[in-house]
């Protein structure tokens, strides 16, 4: 029997319980840096080094913290699924876990790429600094998707989404755009499971299950209903 296409959408929540920081966790700082400082094309043309070294500590972090059970419980949940993992973070928690189809929406802090071609991308050893060139010349700069750039991801999310069977929303406030946009892309007859300790705001016509806890404790519920009602 062909496995259900489950598709989880995750935000910056998961990995948040995982002990790493957002810019949502405090009017808009992330250790005293602004959104606008460090996380916009201005902010590289103003003061690359101050962006070069914002990602490099951010990197840091990342390599310091360790995927957490919800992680674990998406990527188990591959002995019964089609699991395809489209998420908003740069970490690489996901692919540590286990997840084996792991789509990142605003790219990914352990790869980099020139400032002028985005794509020539290379994978991070170390840190970036200000005088590293790609193979055209350019400077290097992290490989992330800053607020008023394009999201190349989006459309190949969007396919993934528009064939899932169930579609699972993890960690995120769906309110960041385009992104928050993909569950419009479901079906109506597809079922739809919120996992987070704050349920955002959905409206939507077709099956709509909630699970108000943090992803980490939630995840259980999560299994358990769709290994037990949705397997079939």
């Amino acid at each position: 029997m062909q496995q259900k296409k489950l598709v989880v959408f995750t935000g910056a929540g998961i990995s948040a319980e995982s002990g790493l920081k957002t810019f949502r966790d405090s009017d808009g700082l992330w250790d005293g840096y602004r959104v606008e400082d460090v996380a916009t094309p201005m902010a590289w043309q103003k003061d690359p080094n101050q962006v070069l070294r914002f990602y490099n500590e951010r990197r840091k972090n990342i390599l310091e913290a360790d995927p957490n059970e919800a992680h674990i419980g998406i990527a188990a949940l591959e002995k019964h699924f089609d699991v395809h993992v489209i998420t908003q973070n740069i970490d690489n928690l996901h692919e540590r876990a286990g997840s084996k189809k792991v789509l990142h929406l605003h790219g990914e802090i352990f790869k980099m790429r020139s400032e002028k071609n985005e794509s020539l991308i290379y994978p991070i050893i170390g840190d970036i600094q200000w005088g590293d060139l790609a193979e055209d010349g350019a400077q290097l700069r992290p490989h992330i998707v800053w607020f008023h750039e394009q999201v190349p991801m989006l459309e190949p999310a969007i396919r993934i989404s528009m064939d899932a069977d169930l579609f699972v929303v993890i960690g995120t406030s769906l309110v960041v755009y385009p992104a928050a946009s993909l569950l419009q892309y479901t079906a109506p007859f597809v079922p739809v499971f919120v996992l987070d300790k704050k349920i955002p705001a959905i409206s939507r016509q077709g099956p709509l299950i909630k699970i108000e806890q943090p992803a980490t404790e939630g995840i259980r519920e999560l299994e358990r209903l769709l290994l037990t009602d949705w397997m079939g």
